[in-house]
């Protein structure tokens, strides 16, 4: 049996048109859902780091689990989640995009350049992260706006409103890409190694131990690729608070 990326013994065999769509959606939906749920369960930490960060009046004289405790106080439980559906808005074509551009990074550094290895993750990590930063900048501008206002001192009533906000007294388009070169820089090491790390920790699992963490691929049994809860366990790792934030 050969690990996630190898070829069966038998020889590979071309994915048809179909299966090159199916996989090309798969992508686009997981990498899209993934973002979703991953954002959604950590919603009340992003929101406190922006208050934190940010040094809103309100909070900046507290701590993390002060704030946590003081913004259910002062906005209700759903004040956690201010900013959330911007969030979504944006996590999903972020999300989408970063997987899909991974794959086709990782594809055009191999054939053109004959880049593989922990290089060629790296590479295609950090490119695949400047390209969805640069797609969805906009509306991660949009999501910090909303998620660093206090009830009662509201600048915009909601998404809508702050992107016509933003797009009338900011400069129109450019008003929406403030802070995205140090953003940018910040996100190509950010990504390639998010993406590298889940790559070596996922090639090191199924090289070691692969009766233990691996499992058949669904899409081919002649392929192991590791278990879901490794795969967390492996996810987790890779995702390290360090993402850059946009100037609010």
């Amino acid at each position: 049996m050969a690990t996630e990326g190898q070829v069966p013994a038998a020889g590979p065999q071309m994915p048809n048109p179909a299966q090159r769509d199916y996989y090309f959606v798969r992508s686009f939906v997981a990498g899209g859902v993934a973002g979703c749920c991953a954002k959604s369960t950590i919603a009340p930490l992003d929101r406190v780091k922006i208050l934190l960060q940010a040094q809103n009046p309100h909070y900046k004289h507290l701590g993390v689990f002060a704030t946590l405790r003081a913004v259910p106080k002062k906005e209700g439980y759903l004040g956690l989640y201010k900013g959330n559906g911007a969030m979504m808005v944006r996590i999903f074509p972020y999300g989408a995009i970063q997987f899909m551009a991974f794959e086709n990074y990782k594809k055009m550094l191999s054939k053109r350049l004959g880049i593989s290895g922990h290089i060629h993750r790296l590479m295609a990590g950090s490119l695949a992260g400047m390209t969805a930063v640069i797609c969805t900048y906009p509306l991660d501008v949009i999501r910090a706006r909303l998620a660093f206002q206090v009830k009662g001192e509201h600048r915009y009533t909601g998404i809508a409103n702050a992107f016509q906000t933003i797009y009338r007294k900011e400069g129109g388009v450019s008003g929406f890409y403030r802070g995205l070169t140090p953003t940018i820089i910040g996100m190509a090491p950010y990504a390639g190694f998010s993406f590298f790390t889940f790559g070596t920790l996922k090639s090191l699992g199924l090289a070691h131990a692969p009766e233990l963490l691996g499992r058949p691929s669904s899409d081919n049994p002649d392929v192991l690729v590791l278990k879901t809860h490794v795969n967390l366990l492996c996810g987790g790792w890779q995702e390290p608070s360090l993402r850059p934030y946009p100037i609010l």
